[in-house]
């Protein structure tokens, strides 16, 4: 099964793809992870990726589909989630083109949906283990009391410059100007369900779960 999960920024799409990696055995495929990773290959495709990065522009679309063609071509039982690609029709139809060229199809379209005050304030208290990146909550799960990872044990915590309310706002601003269209583009198609993506951890885990199943 391959699936995308959809959401503005701190819907929880990183946890609940972690989730389905743990549950089901799936391949996260997060474009940032991606572009990392590609960066520090010292492959033909991590060199233009480091190029591009050097001088401080975008990646293109086509980078990315052939980061995508590299890791799909190893076609896991268990199946792709897709986080944080595509982000725009234009990336939604390479896509479709690209697992057509695999013989793999699209299954479900995941959309966490959040209400976007909601969303500000749970992302203005949002902190990160610094090695594991499991995500913290000052309000719904603080970081422990003896100030350590309960994943692994990090002592370390960050928060990004930019979760603060008027960054959130010009980000949420760009995924309803270039996302959204999404939605609409994967209903036609029959794909697309969605999830209160605000709910507890474990509620919006069995939520997905209902709708893959």
């Amino acid at each position: 099964m391959n699936i995308i999960l959809l959401g503005p920024p701190g819907a929880g799409k990183g946890t609940q793809a972690r989730i389905l990696v743990e549950d089901r055995g799936m391949i996260q495929l997060s474009t940032g992870d991606m572009l990392r990773e590609a960066k520090d290959s010292g492959t033909e495709m991590g060199k233009k990726v480091a190029d591009v990065m050097a001088r401080g522009e975008l990646v293109t679309d086509e980078i990315v589909i052939g980061l995508i063609r590299e890791k799909l071509e190893a076609k896991p039982s268990a199946g792709y989630i897709f986080d944080g690609f595509p982000r725009t029709l234009k990336q939604a139809d390479a896509l479709a083109e690209l697992l057509e060229e695999q013989g793999q199809t699209l299954d479900r379209v995941v959309e966490l949906r959040v209400n976007d005050d909601a969303l500000v304030e749970r992302i203005t208290a949002r902190s990160t283990c610094g090695s594991c990146g499991e995500v913290y909550n000052d309000i719904t799960k603080p970081i422990p009391a003896d100030g350590k990872c309960t994943v692994c044990g990090g002592t370390e915590f960050k928060r990004r410059a930019d979760d603060n309310a008027q960054a959130l706002q010009k980000r949420l601003m760009e995924y309803y100007k270039q996302t959204s269209p999404l939605i609409g583009y994967y209903y036609a198609k029959g794909q697309h369900t969605r999830v209160d993506g605000l709910g507890e951890i474990g509620d919006v885990k069995a939520a997905i779960a209902s709708k893959l199943d």
